[in-house]
């Protein structure tokens, strides 16, 4: 019994110190100690100790003046082996620095991870507008052209039951119903891409396509994103889309291939 409630307690701290670095990952770039308390949902005494050993460990510093916290590098090692290592990354990391380089264009390559994607990495070619997005940052699936693809690998009730109805709604544009979203799904499972136009923010779309692996399945998926004027719905860039889709495409499928995908 005694085993049983240690290991219980150990576990329970584990989660505490990571949901002490989650918050510091998902709020301001340095927080107080109060701030933590309520990200987390922990007393101010719990999460000063969790703190305190964190910065110990060099997983988080403290600025000496103003006494906020804030993510050490000392835990950017860890980060950069988990990415380095993961095969996905390794097969398109190369692939996509050339499309933005050719394109001009921003490059993803994204992961399912439950209900969200998260993105491996990014590059920007000089036409893209400003991102803020970096490897490790998540981001909606059925509102992304990158996430449609990876719910490719779902079944319509796999779908319902990942993503409660409505979904969330982004902007005017955004996909908000599982029968539009299936039919959008359908549509990139026949062409082999998705398209998405100002589903996520306004001014911007992206195209995308899916990433298999060895066995077949939809492991990844790869875009293209940039401004609506160049990616998005209207007639007069249409050449110019196909053009971008099919770059996009025989970019995935390099991935793909690097996978075992023969």
């Amino acid at each position: 019994m005694a085993t049983r409630a240690t290991d219980a307690g150990t576990n329970q701290s584990v989660e505490r110190a990571v949901s002490v670095l989650r918050a510091l990952d998902a709020g301001r770039a340095e927080l107080r100690v109060s701030d933590v308390a309520e990200l987390t949902g922990l007393g101010s005494s719990t999460t000063s100790r969790l703190l305190s050993t964190l910065e110990r460990l060099d997983m988080v510093e403290r600025d000496p003046v103003s006494n906020l916290y804030r993510l050490s590098l000392g835990i950017l090692p860890l980060a950069a082996t988990a990415t380095n290592r993961h095969p996905v990354h390794r097969a398109a990391r190369m692939v996509l620095q050339d499309l933005a380089t050719r394109t001009g264009l921003g490059a993803n390559v994204a992961v399912r991870r439950d209900s969200e994607l998260m993105f491996l990495c990014n590059f920007e070619g000089h036409r893209a507008p400003k991102s803020y997005t970096q490897a490790g940052h998540t981001a909606p699936l059925h509102a992304t052209s990158i996430g449609k693809c990876l719910l490719t690998g779902l079944t319509p009730k796999e779908r319902r039951k990942l993503l409660p109805e409505p979904l969330a709604a982004h902007t005017d544009y955004t996909t908000t119903s599982h029968d539009l979203l299936d039919d959008e799904i359908d549509t990139v499972r026949r062409t082999g891409y998705a398209i998405e136009a100002e589903e996520r923010a306004l001014g911007r779309a992206s195209l995308a396509a899916p990433v298999r692996d060895a066995s077949g399945d939809v492991v990844a998926a790869i875009s293209l994103w940039g401004p609506a004027s160049l990616l998005g719905n209207h007639t007069e860039t249409n050449g110019q889309r196909l053009a971008l889709t099919r770059e996009v495409i025989e970019a995935a499928d390099a991935i793909s291939q690097a996978l075992g995908v023969l």
